[in-house]
C-alpha cells in the first residue's frame, strides 16, 4: 500500500523532500494502525498502570513485575488475527512465536502461554476449519519450543465468521538484575541481528493488519503471513538465555511488525539515539532481495541486540553454538537519525523519533452503543437446560487443550480446564495464577458493562485458586474505527475494562490493540481480551471437581436476576440487560477467602452458562461418585452469568458466613454421581454420563 496522501505531506514537510521508495514503505508500516495505535492511543490513558510491583510498564515489548526483591516475571499479550484467517496454521503459530520473543527481549525465560480464540458459528464448516488450523498451529509451535500452554478460552459468535481472533499471552521468569529493555543505551555500540535468515515472507504485515479483510484475502494476502520455524525459535530461546546471563546484551527487540525497520527504528528512538545500518550485511534466505524487502520483511525467529564492541566475539560464538545466523548490521549513533544503506547507497535517512512516534492521532466520531432491551423467551426448563449444556461456548473444551503440552517445564500445578492456571514458582515459594479471555456475548449486549465484567471474571478465576491480582495486560480487538458505531463500542470497552481493573486495584501494565477486524460478513463484536496474573503463598489450591465427601454447596456472591449476555438467551433469541456488579472487589475477596479456607474442598466460578454449567462441570470433573442436589429460587438464578460469584464445596459452611457478601447454601454433595436441581418446583435431573454426552460437542464434529 502507498503512504496516505496526508501522511506523505507530513513526511515531505519533515524531510524537505519526497521520501524514497524504502522510506515510503517504512513510514507506511510504522504509521499503520497496527504499529502506531492512531485511533486507540488517545483512549489508553484511561488505564492505571502503576504499582509497587511494576518494574517496567507499558511501552516495552513486555511488562516486568516484581515477585519479591530478587525475582520478576514478564507479562505480555499480542494478536495475530488477520494472518490466522488467511493461513490459520502459520498465522496462529507465528503469533505464539512473536509473543515468546517479546518475552526474550526483556531478558526472561518463557514459562507459560495462554491463548484466547474467537471463531464464527461452530455449525459453520469454515469456522471449524479455522479452529482446527489455529489449534494445531498453537499446539505444534508451543509444544516444539517447550513452553506450556496452561490456560485460555475458546468462544464462538457468528460475527467472527469472516475475521477470527487469535490473542496470545506469555509469562516469563527472570532475576531482577537481568532485566533488559528495548531502549538503546550508548552511541558506538553495535546492532547485531541473531536468528533465522531474512526472506520475503510477511512483507507488509503491519499494513495488512491495519485494513479490513477483503473477500479474496485468503489468496491475495497470503504473502503477508509469516512462516514459523519453532525449532529455530527453541534455539533462539536458549541462545538468548546465555546472552543475557553473560551480560552481553545492552538492549534488545524482537523482529515482529515492520520487521527489521520497525524493531531497530523503535529501539534507537526509545533511547533518543540514531543508527546507521548496512542492509546488505543482513543474512538473507533468498537471493536478489532489495532494500525495502530486507528492511520490512517479517521473517520470524529473529532478534536485534545492542552489543558493546568488546562483546561481539562472545555473541557470535553463542550464535554459532546454537546454529543461528548472526550479522553485525550497524552502529548506534548520537545523531538521532535512522539511516539505512544498501550496497553503498543511502535508501533511508529520517529522524528516528519522527518515524517511530510521529504518526498523527486520528480524531474519530463515536456513537454511544444503544441500551439493551428485555425480551425473555418462553421455553420449557428442560429444553433450555439441554441447549445451554450443549452450547459450544459452554461445552467441554478438552479437545482444544489436549493438543497443548501444558506440563512441560514441570511448573503447572493447575492447568487447562480449571478456573485459573497455577504455576509453581519454587524460586520464591509462590503460586502464580493466570487467567485469560472475555465473553463476546457480554460485550455485544453492553460493551462497557461486558468489559467491566471481563475484569471481574478474570479476577474471580484467580480468586478461585486463592490468588490475589498482581497485574493485567489487555488485547483490545475492534472493527473499523472509522465507523462511529464501531468506534463508540470500542471506546466503551476501553472505559469498562479500565474501570473494572481500577476497582479491583489491578494495574494494566501493557497490551495490544487490533482494529479493522471487519470483513464482508461485518465487524466483530468489541472484544476486550484480558489476561490477568495473580500470586499466592504456595501452589496447592482446591480444584473445580467435587470431592465425594458429604459436604455443603455454598454460593458466594449471591443470585442475580438479569440474564443479558447469557448462553440461555443466545440459544433462545432473547435479550436482557447485563447483570451489574457494584461490589466487585468485595465479591472477589470473598471468593479468595473461601478458596483459602481449610474446610473448602472445591471452588468453581460461575460464568458461561451460569450455575447450571458450573454445577455440571463440578460433577463431571470430580470424583466418580460425587453428585449434586441443589435448589434454586428462579430460572434467572440458574442461568445468570453475573461475574464475581463461585460455588464452594465445604465441610463447614458456617466458616463462610462472614465473608462480607451474600452467601447461601444452595445444596449438598451426594454420592450418586447425579446432578439434580430444583428450580422453583421444576426439577432437572442428569446423570454424570448424560452430562458428558450433552457437553461433548467439539470433538465429534472435529475428529
Amino acid at each position: 500500500m502507498p503512504l496516505a496522501d496526508a501522511d506523505r505531506d507530513l513526511v515531505e514537510a519533515e524531510l524537505g523532500r519526497a521520501p524514497s521508495r524504502a522510506e515510503d514503505a517504512l513510514f507506511e508500516n510504522l504509521w499503520s494502525e497496527h504499529c502506531a495505535y492512531r485511533s486507540s492511543r488517545p483512549l489508553l490513558s484511561a488505564f492505571d498502570s502503576e504499582g509497587e510491583q511494576v518494574v517496567v510498564g507499558p511501552g516495552d515489548d513486555a511488562a516486568v513485575l516484581a515477585l519479591d526483591d530478587e525475582w520478576c516475571v514478564t507479562f505480555g499479550v499480542e494478536s495475530h488475527n488477520h494472518p490466522s484467517y488467511v493461513d490459520p496454521y502459520d498465522g496462529a503459530a507465528t503469533g505464539v512465536g512473536g509473543i515468546v520473543r517479546d518475552t526474550l527481549s526483556m531478558g526472561a525465560y518463557p514459562i507459560a502461554l495462554a491463548d484466547s480464540l474467537y471463531f464464527g458459528d461452530f455449525d459453520a464448516e469454515h469456522s471449524r476449519y479455522l479452529l482446527d488450523g489455529v489449534v494445531e498451529g498453537i499446539g505444534d509451535y508451543g509444544n516444539a519450543i517447550g513452553v506450556p500452554t496452561v490456560t485460555g478460552s475458546t468462544q464462538f459468535h457468528e460475527q467472527y465468521e469472516g475475521n477470527p481472533l487469535v490473542n496470545v499471552a506469555c509469562v516469563g521468569l527472570l532475576p531482577r538484575e537481568r532485566v533488559v529493555t528495548a531502549e538503546a543505551q550508548e552511541p558506538g555500540n553495535r546492532l547485531v541481528l541473531v536468528g533465522n535468515s531474512t526472506g520475503r515472507d510477511g512483507l507488509g504485515g503491519a499494513s495488512f493488519a491495519s485494513e479490513d479483510l477483503a473477500e479474496d484475502a485468503e489468496t491475495e494476502d497470503r504473502p503477508a503471513v509469516q512462516v514459523g520455524d519453532p525449532y529455530t525459535e527453541k534455539l533462539l530461546v536458549e541462545a538468548n538465555e546465555e546472552l543475557v546471563d553473560g551480560g552481553l546484551v545492552e538492549s534488545a527487540r524482537d523482529l515482529g511488525a515492520a520487521g527489521l525497520g520497525g524493531a531497530s527504528c523503535e529501539l534507537v528512538a526509545k533511547g533518543g539515539l540514531g543508527c546507521e545500518i548496512a542492509l546488505e550485511d543482513v543474512h538473507q534466505r533468498e537471493p536478489g532481495m532489495n532494500a525495502m524487502e530486507i528492511l520490512l520483511a517479517e521473517s520470524q525467529e529473529r532478534m536485534v541486540y545492542e552489543v558493546a564492541p568488546g562483546n561481539l566475539d562472545a555473541v557470535e560464538a553463542i550464535a554459532e553454538k546454537y546454529d543461528l545466523g548472526c550479522s553485525v548490521i550497524g552502529d548506534l549513533t548520537g545523531s538521532g537519525r535512522y539511516v539505512a544503506t544498501f550496497d553503498g547507497e543511502t535508501v533511508v535517512d529520517v529522524p528516528a523519533e519522527f518515524a517511530a512516534d510521529g504518526a498523527p492521532m486520528n480524531d474519530l466520531d463515536a456513537v454511544e452503543p444503544p441500551a439493551p432491551e428485555t425480551d425473555l423467551p418462553d421455553v420449557a426448563l428442560a429444553d433450555a437446560a439441554d441447549a445451554v449444556l450443549a452450547d459450544p461456548n459452554t461445552a467441554d473444551k478438552s479437545w482444544v487443550f489436549r493438543q497443548y503440552d501444558h506440563e512441560v517445564g514441570v511448573r503447572t500445578s493447575e492447568g487447562p480446564g480449571e478456573d485459573s492456571a497455577l504455576l509453581a514458582i519454587r524460586e520464591t515459594g509462590q503460586g502464580l495464577a493466570l487467567s485469560a479471555g472475555t465473553n463476546p456475548y457480554w460485550t455485544a449486549v453492553d460493551p462497557y458493562g461486558g468489559a467491566y465484567a471481563t475484569a471481574v471474571e478474570n479476577a474471580t478465576n484467580l480468586a478461585a485458586v486463592g490468588a490475589e491480582p498482581l497485574a493485567a495486560v489487555d488485547c483490545l480487538n475492534g472493527g473499523n474505527p472509522e465507523n462511529p458505531d464501531v468506534y463508540g463500542g470500542f471506546k466503551a470497552i476501553v472505559d469498562g475494562l479500565a474501570t473494572g481493573c481500577r476497582d479491583l486495584d489491578t494495574p494494566v501494565v501493557g497490551g495490544n490493540v487490533s482494529l479493522y477486524n471487519d470483513s464482508v460478513t461485518g465487524a466483530i463484536p468489541p472484544t476486550p481480551t484480558l489476561a490477568m496474573l495473580g500470586v499466592r503463598d504456595g501452589y496447592d489450591a482446591p480444584g473445580t471437581g467435587l470431592d465425594a465427601e458429604d459436604a455443603a454447596l455454598v454460593l458466594v456472591g449471591g443470585h442475580d436476576d438479569e440474564l443479558g449476555g447469557s448462553a440461555y438467551l443466545a440459544n433462545h433469541d432473547g435479550s436482557d440487560v447485563l447483570p451489574v456488579v457494584t461490589d466487585a472487589a468485595a465479591r472477589v475477596d470473598a471468593v479468595r477467602d473461601a478458596a483459602r479456607d481449610d474446610a473448602t474442598l472445591a471452588v468453581h466460578d460461575v460464568s458461561d452458562g451460569g450455575l447450571l454449567v458450573a454445577l455440571a462441570e463440578m460433577v463431571v470433573d470430580g470424583d466418580a461418585d460425587a453428585g449434586v442436589d441443589a435448589s434454586l429460587p428462579s430460572r434467572a438464578a440458574l442461568f445468570s452469568e453475573a461475574p464475581g460469584r463461585a460455588v464452594v464445596q465445604t465441610t463447614d459452611p458456617d466458616a463462610l458466613a462472614d465473608l462480607g457478601v451474600d452467601v447461601e447454601v444452595i445444596g449438598e454433595t451426594t454420592a450418586d454421581g447425579t446432578l439434580t436441581v430444583d428450580v422453583a418446583g421444576d426439577t432437572l435431573d442428569y446423570t454424570r454420563d448424560l452430562l458428558r454426552e450433552k457437553r461433548d460437542v467439539l470433538e465429534p464434529a472435529l475428529d
